[in-house]
């Protein structure tokens, strides 16, 4: 799970109340007034003791009050407590389980078909969007980099990894630099690092580049730093994901002005910024979970994004995860990523 929130409620009657707002608008989608919630609570409070509760929570910054109504709706920070101390999460039944197996199951003999059969599942099962990256390869082999001078400050990088595999980027650069000036950064990169793993390559070359920078020429640091750039991507230069069900966004009234399904469908379509939320994932310990803003991309302010890594040995090669609305039943769909998650490793650690 994501890393928990300290809880500013200071009393349980407080966390109570908050719980049950919660579930109550994930339910309806109303906002929710105090004779509600006093029916709800199973709680003898009058409806002015539980107003004045909803104002403290108010302060707190848990719930809002839209114009229109008297009744409260939970906020993202609100939300975020509520997934890391106050919901009782429930684990899919065995039916749900065999289902998802025996899917996965059908599709072990080809690892892409069976992140689509997950997608589709994340999605039938939630009625949101699911997402799968598609499984990276589990080493890629740093063999060879060659720079070409181009004009207008820019540099063809040519790198070469495994066996054969050619790939080509254009760095742009603050100044033009001669073919020479290139060869000696390029034979120092080659001597220093073929036959390395691509991750140690982008991970060790800055690092490295420090330790010696005293021994070489500012021009050849300049190169050399600019290059962990072109590295980017590089492990894996096609990586792509499988979405299912990005139609079911448009059931959700919150989501479904054209405006805002027109920025959700192109985040889907651009790749960009679902990527980089799987790749803040892909090292995580099990389960995470962003709320509204948490993201850092404006478009899914009012969305939540529910994600897992996949493993085969102990090599993360995937994320998968799900795509609604913030007003969503996390109570249910965190067990269901966390659980497909599971048994996506289980049937590919079975096929290696």
């Amino acid at each position: 799970m994501s890393p928990e929130t300290s809880n500013p409620i200071p009393n349980d009657r407080g966390q109570h109340l908050l719980r049950v707002l919660i579930q109550r608008y994930i339910r309806d989608g109303q906002p929710v007034g105090s004779r509600t919630l006093s029916k709800d609570t199973g709680l003898d409070l009058s409806p002015a003791t539980i107003r004045n509760v909803m104002s403290d929570l108010e302060g707190l910054g848990l719930v809002s009050a839209p114009h229109t109504s008297a009744g409260r709706i939970p906020t993202p920070k609100g939300y975020r407590l509520f997934v890391d101390t106050l919901v009782r999460y429930r684990q899919p039944g065995d039916v749900e389980i065999r289902r998802i197996q025996e899917q996965i199951h059908g599709e072990s003999d080809d690892r892409e078909s069976m992140v689509g059969v997950v997608s589709n599942m994340l999605s039938e099962f939630t009625s949101m969007a699911g997402v799968v990256t598609v499984p990276r390869p589990p080493q890629i082999t740093f063999r060879q980099i060659e720079f070409l001078p181009l004009s207008e400050k820019r540099i063809l990088v040519i790198l070469v990894v495994n066996d054969r595999e050619v790939q080509n980027r254009i760095l742009h650069t603050d100044r033009d630099y001669s073919a020479s000036e290139l060869q000696q950064a390029q034979n120092f990169i080659n001597e220093h690092y073929a036959g390395t793993d691509m991750e140690q390559v982008r991970s060790n070359l800055l690092q490295d580049l420090d330790s010696t920078r005293d021994s070489m020429s500012k021009t050849m640091y300049e190169i050399i730093s600019v290059t962990q750039s072109a590295m980017d991507g590089a492990s894996d230069p096609n990586k792509k994901y499988v979405v299912a069900g990005e139609t079911n966004l448009m059931d959700f009234a919150e989501l479904s002005d054209v405006d805002t399904l027109r920025g959700l469908f192109d985040a889907f379509s651009r790749k960009r910024m679902i990527l980089d939320l799987m790749d803040r994932s892909i090292n995580a310990n099990g389960v995470q979970i962003f709320i509204g803003e948490e993201s850092g991309y404006k478009i899914f302010d009012g969305c939540s994004v529910i994600t897992a890594p996949y493993h085969v040995d102990d090599d993360t090669i995937g994320v998968l995860g799900v795509i609604g609305p913030t007003r969503m039943a996390y109570d249910r769909v965190v067990p269901i990523v966390d659980v497909t998650a599971r048994l996506l490793e289980t049937a590919l650690n079975q096929n290696t």
